[in-house]
């Protein structure tokens, strides 16, 4: 399945945040600092992958598709239905954990900005849009 890494790469995350923010919010205050810095570096990473996305979005409507942010990010361009049922079962779970958590560590909240870059990555690399439209050029009269 073309985008297997990033959807791995999106399911490990939300993994990885469920490990220490579940067991926080259950009362294991002793891993306040760890569940505290695993949310800041997932949200850092977060910013990674955005830029990633925002970086192939680019290049591809440079070379002529016709991306928007709905597109890209929301029904992703007509990539794989595997590919997306997997990417907004990842966000809507990192919200979940995000939302159970958010009272014991507020820094939680900011976590799911990674799964959806991860949709948005996924989007600009697998997704097919259709080609700009050509305009006219219009020139002003001398």
């Amino acid at each position: 399945m073309p985008g297997k890494g990033i959807v791995v790469a999106s399911w490990l995350s939300v993994a990885v945040f469920a490990a220490t923010a579940i067991p926080l919010a259950a009362g294991a205050e002793t891993i306040k600092v760890l569940a505290v810095t695993v949310a800041l570096v997932l949200f850092f990473l977060s910013l990674l992958v955005w830029s990633a996305a925002f970086v192939v979005a680019v290049q591809r409507s440079a070379r002529g598709d016709d991306i928007v942010v709905a597109s890209l990010f929301f029904t992703m361009g007509g990539a794989a239905l595997v590919l997306r049922k997997n990417l907004w079962a990842a966000l809507l779970t990192s919200l979940v954990v995000a939302a159970v958590s958010a009272s014991t560590d507020p820094f939680g909240v900011m976590v799911p900005m990674l799964t959806l870059g991860f949709l948005g990555l996924a989007g600009a690399r697998y997704g097919s849009f259709p080609p700009k439209p050509n305009k006219a050029i219009r020139t002003k009269p001398r």
